[in-house]
C-alpha cells in the first residue's frame, strides 16, 4: 500500500462510485479533465470494473486519497498517472482534492508519496502535468516539488471569456539524473 501516516492511496472500489459520480460531474472542474458532457453512473461503474486492469494495457492509473485522520479513512480526493509510456519511462500526472478539504496539506503530501511510488516502483524517468495559467494554488504545490516550468502552451485552453494559456511542468525521476551514457 502506499500509505503515510496521515494518508493512503489506494485503488478504486465499486464503493467509489457514488462518490466519483458526484466529483465527476462537477461542472466546475471540467475545463481541467476537458470533460464536455455529463458522466453516468453506467459508465463510472464501468470505468471502476476496467481500473484493475493492468497499467501497461490501459495507460493509466487512478487512486483515491484517502484521509486516515478520523476515526474511519475518508476520501478527500484522486491523483491520476495518465499517458503512461513504458517505452520512455514517462507519464502525466493530475491530482484533485475535494473542495471542502482544499488547503490542509493533502494535495503535497499525496503527490509527494505518488511520486516516490512512480520513480522508485514503476521506474518512471520522468512526470509531467499541465496547469491552466489562472490555476495558482496547483502551480505554487508542483514548483513547490521540483517540477520545472518547460513550456507554456499560448491559448491553448477555451474558457467563458476567451482563451488561456496553460503551463507545461516535468520532474525528472532525481535518482536516474545524469545516469544515461552518451
Amino acid at each position: 500500500m502506499i500509505t503515510s501516516t496521515r494518508l493512503l492511496l489506494r485503488a478504486l472500489e465499486p464503493a467509489d462510485a457514488e462518490l466519483l459520480y458526484r466529483w465527476e460531474n462537477q461542472m466546475e472542474l471540467w475545463h481541467v479533465s476537458n470533460t464536455l458532457v455529463p458522466f453516468s453512473r453506467y459508465q463510472i461503474k464501468k470505468y471502476i470494473e476496467q481500473s484493475s486492469l493492468d497499467l501497461y494495457q490501459t495507460k493509466q492509473l487512478r487512486l483515491m486519497i484517502d484521509s486516515l485522520e478520523g476515526p474511519a479513512p475518508e476520501s478527500v480526493g484522486m491523483i491520476d498517472l495518465f499517458d503512461f509510456d513504458p517505452f520512455h519511462n514517462r507519464a502525466g500526472v493530475g491530482i484533485m482534492i475535494h473542495k471542502p478539504r482544499q488547503k490542509e496539506g493533502y494535495a503535497r503530501e499525496a503527490l509527494s508519496l505518488f511520486l516516490e511510488y512512480a520513480f522508485n516502483h514503476l521506474g518512471l524517468q520522468q512526470i509531467y502535468c499541465n496547469i491552466p495559467q489562472s490555476n495558482v494554488p496547483s502551480i505554487h504545490l508542483f514548483e513547490a516539488l521540483d517540477f520545472n516550468l518547460v513550456g507554456i502552451k499560448r491559448e491553448w485552453l477555451k474558457t467563458a471569456t476567451g482563451y488561456e494559456d496553460e503551463r507545461m511542468y516535468q520532474k525528472i525521476n532525481p535518482a536516474k539524473r545524469g545516469d544515461q551514457k552518451i
